[in-house]
């Protein structure tokens, strides 16, 4: 998953505009001349977008029958517009899609099966449960390009200063630890966000989940699920727990305290990783500290399986479908992969991607040390969609604005409306 993605709104807007969807480039249907494709890239337009154009480059120059027409489109927007422009028959014929959203399109028959397509030849070079993630109703919709997951990152001068010599392996821990190092070392010791998101590994510390989607029942309202928010909660109150932050900048407030050194610890994703060096706390990348998310009270811990696919549009025609397919298994080889890495602190999903050289970056070495605690998402096509009200909800309860069971219930009552057929 990505949050706070910079690009400009009219880059996004162009991108609906944006030609050679389907055939429709003036040269695409010329059987003398190279196919020209689209693809959305929904990566950040600054930090890694560079990587993926020069990338472009180079299959260009080796497949000289195909061009591609990249865009950039923000994160947070290109969910809606893919759905309206393939809607409306004139998506792109490949788009970066997160994880959740596969099963989503896919479902609603925007996405082409790969199974058994170039772009799947080497399938088992891949992880297995990220090949699961791609996959609706015993089908595969796209290829693994980029993974991750949420980690507890920490300042190790910090916590050194302040005697502690590991990471917390419970949030009763965290807690002592944050005491600690207010104390000694005049930081915060943790800050916690209000985003649904960032919420999630309190619900799977406790073995629950937003839904329970094999028995089709609601469960974010449960004793289970009250108590890991519960803890979430109690994370925002005490010594050296910065209180909650709940404006629309929030994302931005907690990433500058943690890489400036003000507070010591808190929960992120190895997207932010080329940030973390940027920061003073971490000019030395070997202070960057990974460890897995604390565990809750049932002894579990891990956080959601995040990252993006690469899908190709149903909506193109085959020479358009052809160009995407190949196009698509440059992009996730391991070579592609490797470069992939190298410039953008991404984790592969491929397991020969992870060279020496990938590895030397201590910040993929620490996330890659945390996917095996990592949760793959239920292929529920209306999942992603679930973090929405509690997006609305959380905030609230964490400014004290409503209390945790109204907050819940109110959450409960929304995510009846998107998933039919689950009891409560």
């Amino acid at each position: 998953m990505r949050r706070g993605i910079a690009a400009s709104a009219l880059v996004a807007s162009l991108a609906l505009t944006a030609t050679a969807c389907g055939g429709s480039d003036s040269d695409s249907g010329k059987s003398d001349g190279p196919v020209t494709i689209t693809w959305w890239d929904t990566s950040n337009a600054t930090n890694e977008a560079p990587a993926y154009k020069a990338l472009i480059q180079q299959f260009e120059a080796g497949n000289k029958d195909v061009k591609v027409k990249y865009v950039n489109v923000p994160f947070d927007q290109a969910q809606n517009k893919f759905d309206t422009a393939a809607g409306a028959k004139g998506a792109p014929d490949v788009l970066r899609s997160e994880v959740g959203w596969t099963p989503a399109f896919a479902k609603k028959g925007f996405f082409l099966p790969l199974d058994g397509t170039e772009a799947l030849a080497d399938q088992g070079k891949f992880e297995p449960n990220l090949i699961k993630q791609a996959q609706y109703e015993g089908k595969t919709y796209g290829v693994p390009l980029v993974t991750d997951t949420l980690a507890l990152v920490y300042n190790k001068a910090l916590f050194k200063k302040a005697g502690i010599t590991e990471a917390p392996k419970t949030w009763d821990e965290l807690k002592a630890d944050a005491a600690k190092i207010k104390d000694k070392a005049g930081a915060d010791g943790y800050w916690g966000s209000t985003q649904a998101y960032y919420a999630q590994p309190f619900l799977y510390g406790e073995g629950t989940d937003t839904v329970d989607a094999a028995a089709k029942k609601i469960t974010v309202d449960s004793p289970a699920a009250k108590k890991g928010y519960g803890t979430w909660l109690s994370l925002f109150s005490g010594k050296g727990l910065h209180k909650a932050d709940a404006t629309a900048d929030a994302y931005a407030h907690i990433q500058d305290a943690f890489v400036n050194g003000k507070v010591a610890a808190i929960i992120q994703g190895p997207w932010e990783i080329t940030n973390f060096y940027k920061g003073s706390a971490f000019q030395d990348k070997s202070n960057l500290g990974i460890a897995t998310v604390p565990a809750g009270s049932a002894g579990k811990a891990g956080a959601p399986t995040g990252g993006h696919n690469l899908s190709v549009y149903a909506g193109s025609d085959k020479a358009h479908q052809a160009a995407a397919l190949k196009f698509v298994k440059f992009m996730t080889s391991a070579q592609s992969q490797e470069t992939i890495a190298l410039k953008n602190s991404t984790l592969p999903t491929r397991s020969d991607a992870y060279t020496d050289k990938v590895k030397a970056d201590p910040g993929i070495a620490g996330y890659q040390g945390v996917l095996a605690a990592a949760q793959p998402r239920p292929a529920l096509p209306e999942y992603s969609s679930l973090w929405g009200p509690l997006d609305t909800e959380l905030p609230k309860v964490a400014s004290g604005k409503e209390s945790l069971d109204t907050g819940l219930g109110n959450a409960e009552l929304a995510i009846s409306k998107l998933v039919s057929g689950f009891s409560k």
